[in-house]
């Protein structure tokens, strides 16, 4: 054999190996083998991918929950005795090492998971080809292999992660504004404000990426229903909220939280913290106060009337009593209303009548009317 025949034909073998026959074979069966091969190799390198996400997901965890610890203590830092501005523009100071932490933690498992994606279509891609490849061998006669079924994958709430990215702003530009010219009320206000929006924020973010056990996710999910469910009432108690006391915490209640930090000239930020719970407390009992000095009005203005029309002796204090109660009672009967011990309309309408009556009586029969008028006998003559 010529050298010539011998180096093509090792150089031919030699691009056989490293294109892995796919190309330097006509054998339908060689083709499938390769084609599964790939699909073997790109399930791993998913797995692989997985795996590294994982461990990024659970280093997420572990950094935000140290985070969302520390933000919870500077929550509270303004609320000590004896804070001054100067406490609140270094109050965050420390906040900067976790924060760092927790934002490598957070891009680190976002890159993971880019990965765990691209494996994922990699995969696809494989599966594809395999496929194909499997309906040629099935021309050919050649038995096809079984497709695996795509492996499930987590992902990083895109949502989520914006929100953190724009409290973390939100939180720094509230520290910047902060001078030693601010009074000391609204330095407070404004970083408590900022610090419970970028905790709710994380709190979310921790939740949604995974970092909650079963048992754990199902306690917050009730803890945070139940909380929301009041919140909403007290909204709406207050004249905030007009919306269904549902326990989700989503636009209309963000919006009533809203409105309830504009009319108090608050930070607007949607979310509950300490300032706007206090403007919350006054605004409830200032509508608690409104509401019942109504009712010692509207109780004394029965008891006015009951005594107008003979149901009541006793004193018109505005004070309800049982046997308040029991004079409407009789009242109603007595006018021909059910009786239930409760003003409604009817009950309203009777007392109305049974008033008009008593100051305009009807006339009696003119026939049963004595006549006053002198006799003829005793009418006077004239000398």
């Amino acid at each position: 054999m010529r050298p010539g025949r011998v180096l093509g034909t090792a150089s031919a073998v030699v691009g056989c190996m490293v294109l892995s026959l796919a190309a330097c074979s006509d054998d339908t069966g060689s083709d499938l083998a390769v084609a599964q091969a790939n699909v073997t190799a790109k399930e791993k390198a998913l797995r692989d991918a997985e795996a590294a996400a994982s461990d990024a997901g659970e280093a997420l965890c572990r950094a935000s929950a140290d985070y969302i610890t520390a933000l919870d203590r500077y929550g509270d830092v303004l609320h000590q005795t004896a804070v001054t501005v100067g406490d609140v523009q270094t109050a965050g100071d420390d906040l900067g090492k976790p924060a760092a932490t927790t934002k490598d933690a957070a891009l680190d498992a976002r890159k993971a998971q880019d990965a765990v994606a691209q494996a994922q279509q990699d995969l696809t891609a494989a599966r594809s080809a395999l496929v194909e490849a499997q309906a040629s061998a099935s021309a050919s006669g050649a038995t096809p292999t079984d497709e695996m079924t795509p492996s499930p994958r987590a992902t990083l709430p895109g949502g989520s992660v914006t929100r953190v990215e724009e409290a973390e702003d939100e939180f720094e530009a509230a520290q910047a504004g902060i001078s030693g010219q601010t009074p000391l009320s609204e330095a407070s206000e404004q970083f408590n404000a900022a610090a419970v929006a970028l905790e709710t924020a994380w709190i979310q973010l921790y939740a949604d990426s995974g970092c909650l056990s079963d048992d754990q996710a199902s306690r917050a999910g009730a803890e945070a229903t139940a909380y929301t469910t009041a919140l909403q009432q007290s909204l709406k108690d207050a004249g905030f909220y007009d919306g269904e006391v549902d326990g989700i915490y989503g636009a209309e209640t963000v919006s009533a939280v809203e409105a309830l930090q504009k009319a108090n000239d608050l930070p607007v930020t949607g979310t509950m913290d300490k300032a706007s719970q206090a403007a919350l407390e006054e605004a409830l009992s200032a509508k608690a106060g409104a509401d019942a000095t109504e009712a010692t009005a509207s109780t004394a203005a029965l008891q006015q009337t009951l005594k107008l029309v003979g149901y009541w002796d006793g004193p018109v204090d505005g004070q309800p009593s049982d046997e308040l109660t029991d004079a409407v009672e009789k009242a109603q009967r007595d006018l021909g209303v059910k009786a239930t011990g409760e003003v409604d309309a009817a009950t309203v309408a009777a007392f109305e009548k049974a008033l008009a009556e008593r100051a305009d009586p009807a006339p009696s029969d003119p026939a049963q009317t004595p006549d006053t008028s002198p006799s003829p006998s005793e009418t006077p003559t004239g000398g």
